[in-house]
């Protein structure tokens, strides 16, 4: 929660009684899941935090098993079974709240909320009965009529309408003991002006989207993923050496169950680790006779297939080649071309570095050469 300074008191309500059957939930959409938490208590964790007290909830009939699974550890909040219609739940939370100057009405389909939008609606409340957070309209406006266009509206004057809503508790209290209990209110705010009271706009924001449809609780994958991928095969006489997919003349060779290319075993892990597919074992197993002299270019191929399979694209590899011998500064821009071609992506992607270890350990004894690549993927 961003520091804003000490807030003013305020108690509040989150509206949580409805059945949430649009977003397509097994659960009632408040109780479902959503990064990580029911949906419910991204809210109530945050009026907990800011000092709402008290904090009533509105639930639906039979639901404080569900509501108290998903509030579990967290206290200063009091239950209270919701009615039929948003206004009702709003009026039975409002006879429980009992002593109040300001108070907040929250739905609890709007989990993510800034405590900067509750820092502007409880200052507003110095001037006036009500505030509520807007946001511009940004898309033109057209009157609908049996499917055609009838009209157009002004969406300067129109705004988006968010919440919590602030209200000064008498006031809203009184405004929902007078209210028509035949017809259902857009919000609260709408219940204070029917009774007189003025209500004033302060800045909305984004992040207060309100959760409505299964899509909403689709997990988006992250734009851009990174994997790292290292491998190292001992050089042994009578065995050629493969390097970055190209044959390179040595007295020695790379050994391994396939051709032992560490430079593209790299890269393959790489690939299957930014896309969490496991590693180049998993896929293509030592134990399995039919990869025994298999050329390494099958298995980067494979790698850049699931890439794409599971959304995203090559952005860049950054490959880097460990050995005292032989030279891979004479096979650099082949290697490029090679894995570029392989995995037909832009040449300018790929970067194939080398160095040594100063003789050190078993690569600077010549024992073997290693190999670390590190990718990104995109998605697409």
């Amino acid at each position: 929660m961003q520091d804003t300074g000490p807030l003013p008191q305020f108690a509040a309500i989150v509206v949580a009684a409805g059945k949430g059957l649009r977003a397509g939930q097994e659960l009632p959409k408040q109780f479902a899941i959503w990064k990580g938490k029911p949906v419910l208590r991204h809210s109530v964790e945050t009026l907990i935090s800011a000092g709402a007290d008290p904090l009533v909830i509105a639930i639906p009939p039979n639901g404080e098993r569900a509501a108290r699974h998903a509030l579990a550890g967290l206290t200063g909040f009091t239950l209270v079974v919701g009615g039929e219609t948003r206004q009702l739940s709003v009026a039975r939370a409002l006879e429980e709240v009992g002593e109040a100057d300001r108070i907040l009405i929250h739905d609890a389909a709007r989990p993510h909320l800034p405590v900067e939008v509750i820092d502007r609606l409880l200052s507003a409340l110095e001037n006036t009965e009500g505030a509520i957070p807007v946001l511009p309209v940004v898309d033109s406006l057209s009157i609908d009529t049996d499917g055609m266009m009838a009209g157009s509206a002004q969406r300067e004057q129109l705004r988006r309408v968010q919440t919590p809503q602030a209200f000064r508790y008498r006031h809203i209290l009184e405004a929902h003991r007078a209210w028509d209990g035949e017809t259902d209110a857009g919000d609260d705010a709408q219940v204070l002006r029917a009774a007189g009271g003025d209500v004033a706009h302060v800045q909305g924001d984004e992040r207060l989207a309100k959760l409505t449809f299964a899509e909403d609780f689709m997990k988006v994958a992250p734009a851009i993923r990174t994997g790292m991928g290292f491998d190292v095969h001992r050089l042994a006489e009578g065995e050629e050496l493969w390097l970055g997919g190209i044959r390179i003349e040595h007295d020695k060779g790379l050994a391994g169950h396939s051709d032992a290319d560490v430079a593209l075993h790299a890269i393959v892990d790489a690939l299957l680790g930014a896309v969490a597919k496991g590693d180049i074992g998993s896929h293509f197993p030592p134990s399995d006779p039919q990869w025994k002299g298999a050329s390494s270019d099958r298995f980067l191929i494979h790698a850049g297939k699931l890439v794409g399979d599971s959304g995203y694209r090559v952005g860049n590899i950054d490959l880097t080649i460990i050995c005292e011998a032989p030279k891979i500064g004479p096979y650099r821009e082949a290697m490029r071309e090679r894995i570029a071609n392989l995995l037909d992506i832009d040449i300018g992607a790929i970067s194939v570095k080398a160095t040594t270890t100063e003789r050190l350990g078993f690569a600077g004894r010549g024992e073997g050469i290693a190999a670390q690549a590190i990718v990104s993927v995109i998605r697409e």
